[in-house]
């Protein structure tokens, strides 16, 4: 019995992950720094976004109270992550419409897995800080629990 194309791999844990998303700024370098963290070396992850964004305070902010440091993460385009690093990820985690559309379009040119994980866009929350802040929150706890199940040893 023989697997459909690019669903082998999706059994197996990858060996590298770039997350994206819109702009690099939100999303994308949460989860990024959330998969370093819990699984160090043994899985190299990336973040690029469609387009450039700017650091998010929020993330900032929501991220150090995990005790995780982003503050040397610079927002980049998935172009500036190939002309910088290659592409050369196992996988693609897409974390919004407009990063899915542009990975599937990688999937004709690059042997690589795509998976989508439609994922909040805090930004679009209004309220005052706090409100602002847990919506920040919530994307990073479901962001942590996915890449937790996604990525544990099998």
């Amino acid at each position: 019995m023989s697997e459909a194309p690019g669903t082998a791999r999706r059994t197996e844990r990858p060996q590298s992950v770039l997350f994206m998303c819109g702009q690099n700024s939100v999303r994308s370098p949460m989860a990024a720094v959330l998969a370093r963290h819990l699984f160090g070396r043994s899985l190299y992850v990336g973040s690029a976004g469609v387009l450039k964004g700017e650091v998010d305070p929020f993330v900032t902010a929501a991220i150090d109270e995990v005790g995780l440091d982003l503050s040397r993460h610079r927002p980049q385009t998935l172009e500036e992550l190939e002309e910088n690093e290659g592409l050369a990820f196992d996988l693609v985690i897409t974390l919004s419409p407009d990063a899915h559309h542009r990975a599937l379009e990688l999937t004709r040119t690059n042997a690589i897995d795509v998976e989508y994980w439609p994922t909040p866009d805090p930004t679009l929350v209004s309220g005052n800080r706090e409100q602002r802040l847990d919506a920040y929150r919530a994307v990073r706890d479901e962001l942590e629990a996915r890449i937790r199940a996604r990525f544990r040893p099998r």
